[in-house]
């Protein structure tokens, strides 16, 4: 079977499927999806949106976490895991984006790294919902798992699978599909006991036509 035929009927189905690919982080600025990304790290989406509405309440702009003492953050973060670097990293960053851009989340790759705590995990789920910026693929825990499964990449490393579904997905389509892939590797194809027998794509995934032999 042809596979980049294959990624786009798994692209359709998961689109039928899951209408609405919203990032599941809850913010209304830039800046608070960098921090929230940022806490998610080892954490639940979960945990981060009960934690951040008193953050961002104490902290209610870019130059207000600036401005901050990373020991005062930590509280409101604590229970996210890594707190004292996660809070030393959001500071850092907001530092950096007020100094160096003008109080506004950088939109290049190249800016978004240099940035303390961000990854290209982070940095591409920035350009996928900020900016909509095409090719943005986020390799987060489910995509490394739900790619490998369905036989669209043969590989752990991250980048290796982002460069390889930015040439499987089109470009237009990879953010969203990569928030679908959070979605359905939740409600189906999860890590201990995927339901390929519930699976949109069963007939399209690798390990959905092995179930059926």
């Amino acid at each position: 079977m042809d596979l980049q035929k294959n990624a786009l009927e798994i692209v359709s189905r998961l689109e039928q499927e899951y209408p609405l690919a919203d990032c599941t982080l809850d913010y209304d600025e830039g800046y608070q999806l960098l921090v929230s990304v940022r806490l998610a790290a080892q954490c639940t989406d979960e945990r981060v949106n009960k934690v951040t509405p008193a953050l961002f309440e104490a902290y209610p702009s870019v130059e207000a976490f600036s401005n901050a003492d990373p020991a005062d953050v930590e509280p409101y973060i604590r229970s996210c895991g890594f707190f004292r670097a996660k809070a030393r990293d959001i500071v850092g960053a907001a530092k950096m984006i007020v100094e160096n851009y003008g109080g506004r989340v950088p939109n290049t790759m190249e800016e978004l790294l240099k940035l303390p705590g961000v990854g290209r995990k982070t940095a591409n789920l920035i350009l996928g919902d900020l900016y909509k910026t095409p090719g943005a693929v986020v390799v987060d825990t489910h995509c490394i798992r739900l790619s490998n499964r369905m036989g669209l990449v043969n590989t752990k490393d991250p980048v290796k699978i982002e460069m390889r579904l930015r040439e499987l997905i089109p470009p237009e389509k990879s953010s969203d599909f990569c928030h679908r892939l959070v979605h359905h590797g939740r409600a189906v194809c999860t890590a201990r006991s995927p339901k390929c027998d519930a699976c949109c794509v069963r007939e399209f995934c690798a390990m959905g036509r092995k179930s059926e032999n």
